[in-house]
Formats: C-alpha cells, sequence, structure tokens
C-alpha cells in the first residue's frame, strides 16, 4: 500500500491519468512447473465415457495451475512479470510488484496486487498500448479511471486523491450494532491503562466478536493513520481479551461512526520531496516494559507511510528509545529514495528528520562512544551513517507540533483534530466542504 500510496502521489503531482485492469480468474493463466497430480472430480464418469470403477481411482496430471494449489499466486505472478519484462518493463528491485517503462521519452508505471493492475503514466498512448498488450496475453478487463482499488474508495479531484473507506466503515458499525451508538471524539482514552485479566473474560461468542472487530480495523489503518495507535494496542488482547478490551474496542468505532468517511488525501501538490517524523513512547508497554515507536513520512503534502510498532529490546533510557525509533525511520526513508527511484525522481538531499528529542540528536551527531550509547546494538548507528552521507538532516521539533505523536500514545480530541489535519487526514465527503469536481 506504500508503493501504491507513492504512486497515487506521483500521478496528482504530474496529473496522470490512472486506470485499473482486473484480471479474470487470475490464477488459471499460470503454468505449472512441478509435477501435481489431482483425482478425478465427483461425478466425471456421468461426462464421459470412463467406467466409474476407473474414475475412482484415475487421477489426472495437471498442466495449468488451478485455484487453491500453492504454486498458483506464484505461477500467475512469474508468468505476469515475463510478459511485462517481454514488453520492455524492468522490475523494480525495491518492491517487486512494481514494472516501469521509459519509451520514447515518456514513462508508464505498472502497479499488480494479484489480479487488480493499476496503470499510469505521461503518454496516453503508451498506456493505451500497454493495456492493449495485456488484454492480449490474458484475459482482462479494462475497468477505466480508478476509484475502487481493495476495498478502498478513490475520489479524484483538483485537489489530488482522496482515498476512504466510507463503505467499509458503516458495514462494519451495521455489522457490530453500532450504527446508532453515541459517536466520540477520540478512539481512546488518555493515559489508558489496558492490561490482561483486570476484568472479566469474554464468552466465547464476545470473543469472536473481538477478534472480528480489530481483524476489520487493522484494515482500515490503511487510509486512517488516526486510529493507527488504538488499533496497535487492541491488537495485544487478541488472545485472551476482556470485556474492557471489549470496551475500548467500541469506542473507536463509535469514534468512527463521528466521522466514516474520513480518509487520507494525496495531495496534487508539485513538491516531491521527502519529510520525516520520528517518535517513541519509552517503556509504553505494561507488560514487557518495551518502548513504542512511532514514524510517518511525507511525500510533498501527502502523507504515504507510517508505523506503530513495539521496538524488539528493552531501552534503558527515553534518549535510547528515540535512537531506536530514529533508526527504523532511518531505514524507511533509504526504502522510500530506492524506490522514488523508479519514478525517475531523486528526493532532495538532505531529507528533513524531526526529532522533538535534542539529546537523541546530540547522540546522532556525536561519532564518540560513551556510557550512554556504549551497549547500543551497531544496526541502531545507521542513523550516523546517512547523517554523515547527506541522506538525513535530523532537525528537533517541538512535542506539540511532533506528526509522529499520534502512533505513540492516545491524544485528546484537539490535539488529534490538529495533527491529523497536518497530515492530510480529512473528511471531504461532508456536505460543508464536498468539492464540486470530486469524481
Amino acid at each position: 500500500m506504500i508503493t501504491a500510496r507513492i504512486l497515487l502521489c506521483v500521478a496528482a503531482s504530474n496529473q496522470w491519468i490512472v486506470d485499473q485492469m482486473d484480471v479474470t480468474n487470475a490464477f488459471l493463466h499460470g503454468d505449472l512447473k512441478e509435477t501435481v497430480y489431482m483425482r478425478m472430480p465427483p461425478g466425471y464418469h456421468l461426462l464421459s465415457n470412463i467406467p466409474q470403477s476407473f474414475s475412482a481411482t484415475a487421477v489426472c496430471k495437471l498442466t495449468k495451475s488451478l485455484y487453491g494449489l500453492k504454486q498458483a499466486p506464484r505461477e500467475w505472478f512469474s508468468k505476469l512479470s515475463t510478459a511485462l519484462k517481454q514488453f520492455g518493463f524492468c522490475q523494480s528491485h525495491s518492491d517487486n510488484s512494481m514494472f516501469t517503462i521509459v519509451k520514447d521519452g515518456a514513462f508508464c508505471g505498472v502497479l499488480v496486487y494479484v489480479d487488480d493492475i493499476l496503470v499510469t503514466g505521461a503518454s496516453a498512448v503508451l498506456d493505451a498500448e500497454v493495456k492493449a498488450f495485456l488484454r492480449s496475453k490474458f484475459k482482462i478487463k479494462d475497468v477505466g479511471p480508478l476509484k475502487y482499488f481493495l476495498g478502498i474508495e478513490v475520489a479524484r479531484s483538483t485537489a489530488g486523491f482522496y482515498l476512504n473507506q466510507r463503505k467499509y466503515v458503516l458495514d462494519l458499525m451495521t455489522d457490530t450494532g453500532l450504527m446508532y451508538a453515541k459517536p466520540s471524539t477520540i478512539p481512546m482514552e488518555q493515559n489508558h491503562h489496558l492490561t490482561d485479566n483486570e476484568s472479566a473474560l469474554l464468552n466465547s461468542l464476545d470473543t469472536s466478536l473481538y477478534r472480528r472487530i480489530v481483524g476489520k480495523l487493522i484494515y482500515l489503518t490503511i487510509t486512517r493513520p488516526d486510529v493507527c495507535y488504538s488499533v496497535h494496542i487492541l491488537s495485544q488482547f487478541i488472545h485472551q481479551p476482556c470485556s474492557d478490551h471489549l470496551q475500548a474496542a467500541f469506542k473507536v468505532l463509535r469514534f468512527l461512526k463521528s466521522s466514516p468517511g474520513q480518509g487520507l488525501l494525496i495531495s496534487s501538490s508539485a513538491s516531491l520531496h521527502l519529510t520525516a517524523y520520528c517518535d517513541s513512547d519509552w517503556a509504553g508497554c505494561q507488560f514487557t516494559r518495551l518502548s513504542l515507536t512511532g514514524y510517518c513520512i511525507k511525500l510533498g503534502d501527502s502523507l504515504v507511510s507510517w508505523k506503530c510498532k513495539k521496538q524488539h529490546t528493552v531501552s534503558k533510557s527515553s534518549v535510547e528509545a528515540e535512537y531506536r525509533s530514529m533508526a527504523d525511520t532511518c531505514c524507511e526513508v533509504v526504502w522510500l529514495v530506492a524506490l522514488l527511484k523508479n519514478f525517475l525522481i531523486s528526493p532532495k538531499l538532505p531529507i528533513p528528520f524531526y526529532c522533538d528529542s535534542q539529546s537523541t540528536l546530540y547522540i546522532a551527531a556525536n561519532p564518540v562512544f560513551h556510557e550512554r550509547t556504549k551497549h547500543i546494538e551497531i544496526d541502531c548507528h545507521i542513523v550516523r551513517e546517512k547523517l554523515i552521507r547527506g541522506l538525513i538532516a535530523p532537525t528537533h521539533i517541538s512535542t506539540t507540533e511532533q506528526r509522529a505523536d499520534m502512533f505513540t500514545k492516545a491524544l485528546g480530541a484537539a490535539a488529534l483534530q490538529f495533527l491529523s489535519s497536518k497530515l492530510n487526514v480529512c473528511n471531504l465527503l461532508q456536505p460543508s466542504t464536498l468539492r464540486k469536481d470530486v469524481t
């Protein structure tokens, strides 16, 4: 999804058309390389002259893949990628599902997700040529301009692409019976202390409901970074949820009820420079005392990557936790820089790297090892290496302006709304703000 957001960001900035194609029975196109035998399907003897006794013991050797085979997804993607390479596409090393080509000075990009394909580029002629080639190789349907992709509604206007999962949210509210519940202004209480076994365990029916809710909320974070932290907390109790956890999940749903159409705006701004924000919550886990890493990265004005995740080891200080968070963010930035080169974009260096800890910035800039850093793993010092090479420029930012703060802790309504607006998380589907040129 990060690659998809970057593709849309580049397309919006350059005013490219983004078309969608859907492959019919994609897995049936694959050619098997392994020897696979299949039992004859029930009733086969009724459609052939083979005796029933022979049909019960006979098998057939497959030459093409079928749905249900473990090899089917791999063989389908192998055949598709081979066809695209024959046309002249280059497969990205940063993301194998991304293919790019430059022909007669025109750029064209193809992004594949199983049987859904996005085609974009600067030349309508080249795009049409690519789509005609795919139709000649596979049974494929041209859906037209991108409007609905992997359960995500896409609306385009002069402002850019607006991604939201409004229907997904409303279906979730209907399934849980909270369609008419009182809306909430925040997804989770501030300074919460959700732990194991502090309340009554749920019965099997409610446990199944809790797991279903959390699973659907995880997919919702594709366009709703404002609930990313809350979903991260709730997902830790899937193995044995209690009544408090279910109530916390219901609160997230009531927050979604207040703005079901809220989503992510991929801006059409001409600026395509990367900006990174990183933060951490020291010893935030009540059980393991592990710290929490949170970061977000913008391409121009558009949010393209974010994460909320526990760190692997216990940090001795908040400075160490911030330094580990900065290292994780730095790895993501390195990957994004390599990915953007596939779109013929070279980000302006050094990349602004905002952190709200002055001590962490001193450690990153100071090459001298001392008591506070000698126990930190070597891989964390990738920050220092990239700083010396001029890839990043760590800069201090106040906590109130730190965009990544919403990925490390539960915030109040005012702070959450302020940071969400800074990350282009908005609700363009409200009647008062709906633009006439949104399609």
